[in-house]
């Protein structure tokens, strides 16, 4: 039986003293959120009730509030025992804030309620959405403007004001009875809660250095001392110096000579002063076009100070090429939110792969009751969701994140009288989004991507004998016929999926409706009979399907073979049917054979999905990334499995050196765990450019390790490469845990001394957790 600890009680004159202690707290986080006196975050500090709606027959009332710390939403729970952590969650972790009737829950449970009063939290990780209810239309409109402010507010923030309000939250933590003041042993729970283990001698002198009044408690001034030696970052000072003057000021002209000499910027003239109007905070140091330590420390943190090449966070590529020329993000059973056999099938699964930049999403359709088509995993136990509201989630986040073009892929088990539904569905609902006739009467060759911007293309099936997609001849008048049936749910290596298949007796062919195949112009679907003849070209808007097996033979068995398939022609390639557990396979083997709907089970994290979306992040993070020159070349001789002299780009060795960390957050929550980081640098690419090094473990310490460590890797195709960082807390006794990673295409290198901002397990950035390094590229003799 778990006991409490009985808290002494508090005087009335006590509780008001800390009631208004937190006030003029919380009061300073809403100014460092430049948002002073702001009438919806005063609503979200007092709290409200609301509705918590979990299904039908579950709606209760809960009080939430907002934090002192302007972070950290609490929630009331009726459990018994719940921990306090439990029932708080982070601003941090929310990745929407949509008003009405927006998600799957609100559509089922809350119709009876006025759009008025509801909307729905989103969270960034795997979380079910927070459905709630308001009691007013008032109340609803300050939850929701107040929290897409402070979020809008957050993320604006720059890397120092984000540290200072972490420390300044975790030091409000640690002072226990809320004196303002902090002890000894405040202050070495204040460390631990920051992820660093210092010893009581080493504790004790910095406490004594601080405490100037001999108090035994630090406070006011005190604790800002505490705070500059806590962050301080010598690596910085001792770069910094070698380019300042005595009185601790870098002039332009120096930060110019730092910015060519060290950072490799071409255009140091130019950008050195913009550097010191955007992110110098003292004036003097401004007007007289110089930069202090602070400036410094801001530029190195921020987006240009980052190891990503800033000017690919636009597209910057060549949008005007055939599409086949693209990789292009592309998702497996984009229904499914966990395995391919039990898990749950949800629109919201749409929603975050298109958020997270796919472009090709993928519908299994069956006949559902009231001659509705329904989605979901065929003959296994995944939940199913309605045809017409999969088409809808697409039709309103289609074009969010990218405004290039979406491919439905429909993987049609339907009835004919069901087809015409879908095709109804989506002429209705998608209206002019959906391509529904060849651009600009184009007949030989696909549009490009900027020729399809806005539009909806769909992938399936197509009659033979009807017209073709391009308009050349054909029986127009047919209303249905047979065409093959691709059932990819039917290759799943699981027994219960079989013994359905037998019973159910499937066929192989399918009979289409000619209002479903009047939907697919640019994607038709055909049966992989080997790579086509010269004399006999296959039309370029057939496309096949490949299993991942089958797509990894013909890479390493035709590779160049494979190269000039994926010219002309688009290739999907799917997980082999064993993978029940949604697991993914390596998509670089594939790209590197030009293959371009490489899907992936977007909803399971780890390496591949990394890659996957450090691969994206690239061009704008447009869900389209150009394949390199000798990918598109008709006449190329390229091979990834036997690399021979070609027009392949200059072999480059990448120097690198891990100099340090920041701010790691902790793996196990528990007060007295601290993190013993290390990192590895993988190099992903053609077989012989792959590798991984790593540095010494640095132990107990996820607050400042420092490992200055350098590494050499020769880069032999350098446009096929990415570059992936990944911390670890390491274990003796079981498997390391992960802490964070980030994973860039090799040619978005920055050089120079460069900040890594750490991603999740789930790909969302960490607030304030950093790597910092120093890079180097040389051609190769």
């Amino acid at each position: 039986m778990q006991c409490f600890r009985r808290q002494p009680k508090r005087s009335v004159s006590q509780e008001n003293i800390l009631r208004e202690q937190s006030r003029r707290v919380a009061a300073l986080n809403g100014i460092r959120l430049g948002l002073k006196d702001d009438k919806d975050l005063k609503f979200l500090l007092k709290g409200s009730q609301l509705l918590k709606v979990k299904s039908g027959s579950w709606r209760k009332e809960r009080f939430y509030k907002l934090q002192e710390d302007c972070k950290t939403i609490w929630q009331e729970s009726k459990k018994m025992l719940r921990s306090p952590e439990s029932q708080i969650f982070s601003i941090e972790d929310i990745r929407d804030v949509r008003s009405g009737h927006k998600t799957e829950g609100m559509e089922k449970y809350a119709k009876d309620v006025p759009e008025y009063r509801c909307f729905s939290i989103i969270f960034k990780d795997q979380r079910k959405n927070l459905d709630l209810i308001a009691s007013s239309e008032d109340d609803a409109n300050h939850w929701i403007a107040g929290l897409g402010k402070i979020i809008a507010h957050s993320n604006s923030m720059n890397q120092k004001q984000k540290l200072q309000h972490w420390i300044h939250t975790c030091l409000r933590k640690a002072d226990k009875n809320k004196d303002n003041k902090m002890s000894l042993k405040e202050l070495k729970n204040f460390l631990k809660e920051v992820n660093i283990e210092v010893d009581d001698y080493h504790a004790k002198r910095i406490f004594q250095h601080c405490d100037k009044s001999k108090t035994e408690a630090l406070e006011d001034d005190e604790i800002e001392e505490f705070y500059k030696i806590l962050t301080e970052r010598k690596e910085i000072d001792k770069i910094f110096q070698k380019y300042s003057d005595a009185e601790g000021f870098m002039s332009c002209q120096n930060l110019v000579r730092f910015l060519y000499e060290m950072q490799q910027e071409e255009d140091a003239v130019v950008a050195a002063p913009a550097l010191i109007q955007r992110y110098e905070p003292n004036e003097r140091a401004k007007r007289g076009n110089a930069m202090t330590k602070d400036g410094f420390l801001m530029y190195l943190l921020s987006d240009d100070g980052n190891i990503f090449n800033s000017s690919h966070r636009k597209v910057y590529q060549d949008m005007t090429q055939p599409l086949s020329h693209y990789l292009v993000s592309s998702s497996h059973n984009t229904y499914l939110m966990e395995d391919q056999i039990t898990g749950p099938s949800s629109t919201e699964a749409y929603i975050r792969a298109l958020t997270k930049g796919c472009r090709c999403v993928e519908l299994d359709c069956w006949d559902g009751p009231n001659s509705e088509p329904i989605i979901y995993h065929g003959y296994t136990l995944t939940s199913k969701i309605l045809f017409s509201d999969v088409i809808k989630a697409i039709k309103n986040y289609a074009f969010k994140t990218s405004p290039y073009p979406v491919i439905i892929s429909l993987e049609n088990h339907c009835s004919v009288d069901q087809q015409k539904v879908m095709a109804q569905h989506m002429t209705t609902i998608l209206q002019d989004m959906l391509l529904v006739a060849p651009i600009d009467g184009n007949k030989s060759q696909f549009p490009s991507p900027e020729q399809l911007k806005g539009k909806i293309l769909v992938k399936g099936k197509k009659l033979s004998r009807q017209e073709d997609p391009t308009g050349t001849n054909g029986n127009n008048n047919l209303e249905a016929e047979d065409v093959s049936d691709e059932d990819e749910a039917a290759e799943m290596e699981d027994e219960s999926v079989k013994t359905e298949i037998q019973q159910k007796g499937k066929s192989d062919t399918l009979k289409l409706a000619k209002e479903l195949s009047d939907t697919v112009v640019y994607c038709k679907s055909v049966h992989f009979n080997g790579f086509e003849d010269p004399n006999h070209p296959r039309a370029f808007y057939e496309m096949s399907s490949f299993t991942e097996s089958k797509a990894l033979k013909l890479a390493q068995e035709s590779g160049t073979g494979f190269i000039h398939h994926n010219i002309r022609h688009l290739s999907r390639i799917y997980p082999a049917g064993w993978r029940t557990d949604s697991s993914n396979y390596n998509p670089i083997d594939l790209w590197n054979v030009g293959c371009q709907i490489v899907a992936l089970n977007f909803q399971t994290a780890g390496t591949e999905m990394d890659v996957y979306q450090g691969r994206f992040q690239d061009n704008g993070f447009s869900g389209y990334v150009l394949k390199p020159e000798f990918l598109r070349d008709e006449q190329t001789k390229f091979n990834p499995k036997s690399i021979t002299e070609g027009t392949w780009g200059t072999k480059k060795k990448l120097l690198l050196k891990i100099i340090s960390g920041q701010q790691l957050p902790k793996v196990n929550k528990s007060k007295n765990s601290i993190v013993d980081p290390k990192v590895t640098v993988e190099i992903h690419g053609v077989q012989q450019d792959n590798n991984k090094k790593q540095t010494k473990v640095i132990e107990n310490n996820g607050f400042n390790p420092k490992w200055d460590e350098e590494f050499t890797f020769d880069i032999e195709i350098p446009a096929l490469a990415l570059v992936r960082f990944v911390v670890e807390d390491f274990d003796m006794s079981t498997k390391n845990d992960f802490i964070g990673q980030y994973t860039l295409p090799f040619t978005s290198l920055k050089q120079g001394y460069r900040h890594i901002h750490l991603l999740t397990k789930n790909g969302d950035p960490y607030s304030s957790s950093t790597l910092f390094v120093y890079i180097d590229i040389q051609d190769c003799d």
